[in-house]
């Protein structure tokens, strides 16, 4: 019984189990169809979605294209108008050009048209010119009696007399000429005879002059019983001359450097205004080593002018030295540096050796520096000093011989002594005595107005010019000539001058009226 109630139970569960699994397919076949119908509803609706999305982008790519398609048309078109724009302006140019040439070609057919007329005329002229000239050598044959073989014949001969006449004075000119420019490029050359140095001593300035505020300071210098201007001359080995002079005190010494370095301490005290033996040795030492710092830097720049390079520092400094150093009023450091110039030019013109030259002729009147410190002339000073900083023997030969002391043997040794003859001698390089500038001056006046039919004369331009004003009436312009070449013939004859002096002959006619 228990069996069969197990077994009903068991098979009423199974029964249960199986309406509950037929309940539950039916309810997942449900859901399922009902998220299959709802699935199926969306992608309809996504694919309706996307059909008009895609309607949308067709269209706006077919007006994008559509666009395109405009702008490529007009642009298109645009390049055509701009192509016909050229085109028609190269067919006007065409145009015009053509009409150019058809101008210009009817131009040359009237031209040439003109020149073949000329040309008839031309023709019929020379024609005309030589039926004329026959019947005139017809003529002339006949009035002279001589056939024109015979008249050819006479003026041949007298066409080679003048030739002969001619050529004779050609060739003397020519000869004398030649003497001339042969004696003249010799003197270039050799320079001999330029050596016109004057005997070996020196004028040259020995004073200097302070200019003071006041005559009071006078008395400020000089101190109390004359301690201040005994330390300053003491200090200086310069003297101190305090005269009558007003507002001024007057510098005295030989030596160009010492008087420079008292110079300016003598101006700095003043400037300062305390004067006493301490301050006065103070300025002194300043003062020195100012003049010291000049003199190295003024030899520095001499011999950067000069291109010469290597030099012993002590010959720079005792180059530097010349700078305060003044023969007949020419400064001796752009006298040297001038004279090393001209020698190095003229080296080179000579194939000689430049830089010996130059350098021979910037240290030619090192001497000078210290001829007032160490006895003897200036050469031999000159050439120790070489000697002792190991300059070469070509440089010392050449500076030796520049006032003929020794007998050049080199063309270097030539040179420098003509480039100091130059240097020395050209007009305005050194200064002359008043009383002597006067009387030339004066001389050439006279020699001007000793002339028949000379009114007035002047020198001028420091003699090296005369202007002479002649009377008209009695002086025509082609005496003026003449006249100029007589004077310049008296001056050259009868006057020692430095350079040249130009003579200019002035004749005027002047018309003078009075308005009443």
């Amino acid at each position: 019984m228990n069996d069969i109630e197990t077994f009903a139970e068991i098979v009423k569960y199974v029964i249960i189990a199986c309406i509950a699994g037929a309940i539950g397919y039916l309810v997942r076949k449900t859901i399922a169809e009902a998220k299959i119908s709802s699935a199926e509803a969306e992608a309809k609706r996504i694919i309706s979605e996307a059909q008009k999305e895609a309607e949308t982008k067709k269209r706006e790519t077919l007006v994008e294209a559509k666009d395109e398609i405009y702008k490529m048309r007009s642009e298109v078109e645009r390049e055509s108008r701009d192509r016909r724009s050229e085109l028609q302006q190269l067919e006007r140019r065409l145009l015009q050009k053509e009409e150019s040439l058809d101008r210009k070609s009817e131009m040359l057919e009237r031209r040439e048209e003109s020149m073949n007329q000329s040309r008839k005329e031309v023709e019929r002229l020379r024609q005309e010119v030589t039926d004329m000239l026959q019947k005139q050598r017809v003529e002339l044959e006949r009035l002279s009696g001589l056939t024109a073989e015979e008249a050819k014949a006479i003026i041949l001969k007298q066409v080679e007399d003048d030739v002969k006449h001619e050529t004779a004075m050609m060739i003397k000119e020519i000869e004398a000429q030649a003497k001339e420019e042969a004696e003249k490029r010799a003197r270039n050359i050799i320079s001999l005879a330029i050596q016109r140095t004057a005997a070996d001593h020196v004028a040259e300035a020995t004073v200097s002059v302070v200019a003071l505020p006041n005559d009071e300071m006078k008395g400020r210098i000089i101190g109390r019983e004359g301690r201040n201007i005994r330390a300053l001359e003491t200090l200086t080995g310069i003297d101190l001359i305090i005269d009558d002079t007003p507002e001024a005190v007057i510098l005295s010494g030989f030596d160009p450097v010492r008087r420079e370095i008292a110079r300016i301490a003598l101006e700095k005290l003043i400037a300062d205004g305390r004067i006493h033996p301490a301050r006065i040795e103070e300025m002194v030492e300043k003062a020195r080593k100012e003049v010291d710092a000049a003199i190295r830097d003024a030899g520095e720049q001499a011999t950067f002018d000069a291109d010469v390079h290597g030099l012993h520092l002590e010959l720079v400094k005792l180059l530097g030295r010349l700078r305060f150093r003044t023969s007949y009023g020419q400064n001796v450091l752009k006298h040297s540096v001038e004279v090393a110039h001209l020698a190095g030019l003229m080296a080179v013109e000579l194939g000689a050796d430049a830089r010996i030259a130059r350098r021979a002729g910037l240290l030619h009147d090192i001497g000078k520096a210290v001829d007032h410190e160490v006895e003897g002339t200036h050469i031999e000073i000159g050439m120790e000093h070489l000697r002792k900083y190991k300059e070469h023997d070509d440089v010392i030969h050449a500076m030796a011989c520049h006032h003929g002391d020794f007998e050049p043997q080199t063309v270097e040794a030539v040179l420098v002594a003509a480039a100091d003859a130059i240097s020395a001698a050209r007009p305005g390089a050194r200064r002359e005595s008043l009383e002597t500038y006067i009387k030339r001056l004066q001389k050439l006046e006279e020699l001007a107005n000793s002339f028949e039919g000379v009114d007035k004369s002047y020198a001028i331009q420091a003699g090296r010019e005369i202007r002479i004003m002649v009377k008209p009436d009695r002086i025509d312009d082609y005496t003026c000539t003449k006249m100029a070449r007589d004077i310049v013939k008296r001056i050259e004859s009868e006057l020692e001058y430095p350079g040249q002096i130009k003579v200019t002959v002035i004749r005027e006619t002047r018309a003078v009226e009075y308005a009443k």
